[in-house]
């Protein structure tokens, strides 16, 4: 936000509300802007013009009134520039705190996709290529996926990026990771009560052990003996809201619009990155080094919280997955492309066998299907082969450039 604010503007007034209670309190006695900007002049030692100033008001879950105050701003003093930032804003807006709702425009911000990893670590150009041609990127197949094993154990989070690209470092890149899930952690009983805690400490360590499952479906009977989703419900929908998961409803039947489908109480839950993922499950470095063993660890859970990060951070696509109680085959990913249903297969090698895939496809007879595996780009007529260096060609809910498969 100040490099921004340098770019663009010729003053940045910067207020973080960590630990800045005599600014907090301010918004929370006042409602008269005046008297908001006089105070974020003494805060920020700037002197706050229309126009050609940039307000930055940081960690302002720390101050709700603040983040109401947008709506004033908003209304009483447009010719004034804001841009706030906070952590689980999703959970921290307090109880008699109005979200000024039409007055902000939103930028959820999500881990380094693969991508931009790319480009922190000084390949721009390859990180360009994979998001046109897929033949000019299966040129350069052995270096993306010598990346993308960086990837699947540094993760995208920046700081554990930065440590990595200045020396290669994985264990200083660990080091940054395990501390933040210890600082994730730690937050936790800043927002909830005591009997709601214990639930999503739970939640949140099992997280690892369930992606581990063959059938990575959420069971709570795996949390605790006879734990139940009454039980845990509040403790998993805090962890969503606060951005720290992702939560995959199963949908029941492929069928547009897929979200009218969803079944509630059945979903897989994610991490928010992969290089966390890892680190809460204290996978060994080594695994890099030992062929493709990194893909495979967890039943393949790296690679599948890796598409779905992907998917999340590249596209506007919402990711479901399709199975029932009693089907004997599951999609890892069902996507809705414009008005078709795609059904996603996430292979972790070069072994492709797509069983589960082919009898989806035989049974519903999609537009689409999709598998991303470590082969290079195929189209096979009834589905198309992307690598999983390239799960970027689906950005913007677009396909990739050739264009998926037609169905049989």
């Amino acid at each position: 936000m100040r490099e921004f604010g340098r770019l663009h503007y010729k003053k940045v007034a910067y207020v973080s509300f960590y630990g800045n209670s005599p600014t907090a309190k301010v918004f929370e006695e006042e409602s008269d802007v005046k008297k908001f900007l006089a105070a974020l002049n003494i805060a920020s030692g700037v002197t706050i013009t229309p126009h050609d100033t940039l307000i930055v008001l940081d960690e302002i879950q720390n101050a709700p009134k603040a983040f109401e105050s947008l709506k004033l701003f908003c209304e009483e003093a447009p010719e004034y520039h804001l841009m706030v930032a906070g952590s689980l804003l999703g959970v921290a807006v307090h109880e008699g705190v109005s979200f000024p709702v039409g007055k902000v425009d939103t930028l959820q911000l999500h881990p380094m996709t693969f991508r931009e990893y790319l480009h922190a670590v000084g390949e721009e150009r390859l990180s360009e290529t994979l998001g046109g041609d897929c033949a000019l990127a299966d040129a350069f197949a052995e270096r993306c996926v010598r990346h993308l094993k960086n990837y699947l154990f540094v993760g995208g989070m920046p700081e554990a990026v930065d440590v990595f690209r200045k020396n290669n470092d994985y264990r200083g890149a660990r080091t940054v990771q395990k501390n933040i899930v210890r600082q994730y952690r730690g937050d936790f009983g800043k927002h909830v009560g005591p009997r709601e805690l214990p639930k999503i400490n739970m939640v949140w360590d099992a997280i690892p052990t369930q992606l581990a499952k063959e059938n990575k479906k959420f069971f709570f009977g795996r949390i605790k003996p006879g734990g139940r989703s009454a039980e845990f419900e509040n403790a998993v929908q805090w962890l969503s809201d606060a951005g720290l998961v992702h939560k995959v409803h199963r949908v029941n039947e492929p069928r547009i619009p897929l979200a009218a489908y969803r079944d509630f109480s059945a979903y897989k839950l994610f991490a928010l990155d992969v290089g966390l993922l890892g680190a809460m499950a204290n996978l060994d470095p080594k695994a890099l080094l030992e062929g493709d063993r990194l893909f495979v660890e967890f039943k393949g859970a790296l690679a599948e919280q890796y598409v779905l990060q992907q998917i999340v951070g590249e596209t506007e696509l919402e990711p479901f997955y399709f199975g029932t109680d009693k089907a004997t085959f599951e999609q890892d990913f069902l996507l809705q492309i414009g008005m078709d249903a795609v059904p996603v297969e996430v292979k972790s090698s070069t072994n492709v066998r797509s069983q589960s895939l082919k009898s989806f496809c035989d049974k519903y007879r999609p537009g689409r299907a999709v598998r991303f595996s470590l082969r290079p780009y195929a189209d096979q007529g009834w589905m198309v082969n992307i690598p999983l260096y390239s799960v970027c060609t689906l950005e913007g809910g677009s396909t990739s450039p050739r264009g998926l498969a037609t169905g049989p």
